[in-house]
């Protein structure tokens, strides 16, 4: 607990100083809030528009739940298949590469072409977004096995599917989890971008709305709320890493 308690107030007292500082400033220099708003007007917003942008929340955390697990899922099937045959990285894995060269938003009119305005676009944007992180990741974890270890299983008899399961695919753990973390910072991001391709609810949709208002305090509100659902997903994955993971050695607290 008090190891846990040393981890979180350096960050929480840097917030709440950084907060501090961004209201001070807005009120000793009499910042218009329609360039800047401070954190009590943000604060105050959201409370009085709370119905209606925790329908929009509510629609994006969605959207992320269904993309997350595809995109994390389909980068661990690249990863595996890459690694187990070596021919197939050698002709997949430049082009891997130079698939994260486009940008994501260049992708969205060509995926609303393909596929229409439905769930089926945004899901594959979700997942193109996710699935790079996990499989970079992961083929990176399961090429830096350790190597006297797979000599003795190999002089012990061991098959190369023993070898995968029981030393490449446990090691790899770690490298898979930073992975998917980042990945799960992803999806948010995502999913916000894929809402800005055609829906009728969400908070990428909410935040061109109050674009469009010049409401610059809602958007302040939809940025907050896309940061705190990224950290939550990110603190997810990091317990399920914690839980999974227990032989990691860890740092001296």
């Amino acid at each position: 607990m008090r190891s846990a308690f040393r981890q979180i107030w350096p960050p929480l007292v840097a917030v709440i100083l950084f907060l501090g500082i961004w209201q001070a400033a807005v009120s000793l220099f009499t910042i218009d809030p329609f360039f800047l708003p401070g954190p009590g007007a943000i604060a105050r917003v959201s409370a009085d528009n709370a119905a209606s942008i925790w329908s929009h929340t509510a629609a994006t955390l969605r959207l992320t739940l269904i993309g997350f697990p595809i995109g994390t899922g389909t980068g661990l099937i690249v990863a595996l298949l890459l690694h187990l045959l070596p021919w197939l990285k050698r002709a997949l894995y430049p082009l891997l590469i130079l698939s994260q060269n486009v940008p994501s938003i260049a992708l969205a009119p060509l995926l609303v072409i393909w596929f229409g305005f439905g769930l089926l676009p945004k899901i594959v944007l979700i997942t193109l977004v996710c699935f790079f992180p996990v499989a970079v990741a992961a083929m990176g974890g399961l090429a830096q096995s350790d190597r006297m270890m797979m000599n003795y299983m190999k002089m012990a008899g061991a098959s190369k599917w023993q070898i995968f399961t029981k030393l490449e695919l446990p090691g790899s753990l770690p490298a898979l989890f930073s992975g998917v973390k980042i990945s799960a910072t992803y999806a948010v991001m995502g999913a916000v971008v894929a809402e800005w391709i055609g829906a009728d609810k969400g908070l990428g949709y909410y935040m061109l709305l109050q674009k469009s208002a010049y409401r610059t305090d809602n958007v302040f509100v939809a940025i907050v709320i896309i940061v705190l659902l990224s950290l939550v997903l990110f603190a997810i994955i990091a317990l399920a890493e914690r839980w999974l993971v227990r032989w990691k050695p860890r740092k001296a607290e």
